[in-house]
């Protein structure tokens, strides 16, 4: 918990899309993991942790947005980089959708180069899929884009990515009890307030970042004891002064 005085702020325990500094690119997801939560280190989904590579990132372009730009779509992209490769019906009964529509969200998605299959998980007629990158990062200027159709893809992607975060919180918030202190006591939800120049802003975010990517390069070996997947949130909002 942290408290600060000058000026007041508040913080309670929680755990914290990558985001890139504000009014520049925006970056989503973090990196894929497999499903034990433990960071899959060489990058080829099996979680042996030959070798740590930096995240793979997608850049989102107008078409790519719109292809991306939907609640189910974004849900089943950031299970598949968090959880690691699963099927639709997996899918489904992960996001209390029909296999149905999972099948046919994975498809689109799949046409937008974003999931492909996983055959070396696949068995019979089955069909696994996996995240084909371990992020996203949004631009502003999609949000400024000439065609209207690709400024409201931007600002739906947006809105999700935010309501991901609001709905992670209240997750942590409801299940705390169920950590050991250890983890409590290491999780954070704090909020500060700084008076700040936009230069300083997006320098600030820079240097966050870069700190949490010496954490990626700094994580434990696979089946090492207490570790677990941890969220970050990141956001930097300027407030009008009166």
């Amino acid at each position: 918990m942290s408290e600060h005085d000058d000026p007041r702020e508040h913080g309670v325990p929680a755990p914290a899309d990558d985001e890139d500094p504000g009014g520049g690119p925006h970056r989503a997801d973090g990196e894929r993991h497999d499903p034990e939560g433990t960071p899959d280190r060489d990058g080829d989904g099996d979680g042996d942790g030959d070798e740590i590579q930096p995240p793979a990132v997608r850049t989102l372009d107008p078409h790519s947005l719109r292809g991306l730009a939907h609640p189910l779509r974004m849900r089943l992209l950031a299970l598949l980089r968090h959880d690691g490769p699963a099927t639709a019906s997996r899918l489904a009964a992960a996001t209390g959708e029909s296999s149905g529509a999972t099948s046919y969200h994975l498809r689109q998605l799949a046409a937008h180069g974003f999931v492909e299959d996983a055959p070396e998980r696949g068995r019979g007629r089955e069909r696994w899929w996996r995240a084909a990158t371990d992020g996203t990062r949004f631009s502003d200027t999609l949000l400024t884009d000439p065609d209207p159709a690709v400024r409201g893809a931007a600002d739906l992607f947006i809105h999700e990515v935010a309501s991901t975060h609001t709905q992670e919180v209240a997750t942590w918030l409801g299940t705390q009890h169920q950590w050991s202190d250890e983890w409590r006591l290491s999780s954070d939800l704090s909020d500060f307030t700084l008076r700040l120049t936009p230069a300083q802003a997006r320098e600030l975010s820079e240097r966050m970042h870069a700190l949490i990517d010496s954490y990626r390069e700094a994580a434990p070996e696979p089946g090492t004891e207490g570790v677990a997947q941890v969220r970050l949130h990141h956001h930097v909002l300027p407030r009008a002064l009166e």
